[in-house]
């Protein structure tokens, strides 16, 4: 009997420890579950596009998980999940002119011409970051109709990915200080 309430007590313990690390989410728990890697590539490409590198880390996040050979149902390619077509023109517009749709499985590369392509888009819509987000996941063509029609984003999955990246972005920013803003 004794040996049951032991375990009993030891099992709620380990319950309660479980609990006040999800809860609490100290910083070993919050890189355990949102890790970051080519922190370098990602800390060089937001200071060359004047980008936070909490927001490109957390893009990465939402499109890839950090898996640089992952390729979407829609054909987008890499860590920033960029589509052969959008990465051509971003390659032509920034001096590239032998681009290879390989070449996205490259970190750096895929990095760079996502980095790039966040920047044009928040230039595009004046600074708003989740105009931005928008159109970089439902398409500035949907995004320019949108604001045209006077609404908001309309897609419920395309605001869900704004959400979700601007939540991953405070993350990040916790969890990673030290690393992202050296």
């Amino acid at each position: 009997m004794r040996f049951l309430i032991a375990i009993s007590v030891a099992l709620l313990a380990l319950a309660g420890a479980a609990a006040w690390v999800v809860e609490a989410e100290p910083d070993w728990y919050l890189r355990a579950r949102y890790p970051l890697e080519y922190e370098q590539i990602v800390i060089a490409h937001a200071r060359n596009y004047d980008l936070d590198p909490e927001l490109l880390a957390a893009v990465i996040y939402a499109e890839s998980r950090f898996q640089p050979e992952v390729v979407s149902s829609a054909g987008a390619v890499g860590l920033m999940q960029l589509l052969p077509n959008t990465a051509k023109g971003i390659a032509l517009r920034t001096g590239g002119g032998r681009f290879v749709v390989s070449d996205l499985r490259d970190p750096e590369i895929n990095v760079r011409y996502g980095a790039w392509y966040l920047d044009h888009l928040r230039d595009r819509y004046d600074g708003n970051t989740r105009l931005a987000l928008a159109a970089y996941h439902g398409g500035q063509g949907n995004v320019d109709r949108w604001l045209a029609e006077g609404g908001g984003i309309a897609f419920p999955e395309t605001r869900d990915y704004v959400d979700e990246v601007l939540r991953v972005k405070t993350v990040y920013a916790k969890a990673y200080p030290d690393v992202l803003r050296r």
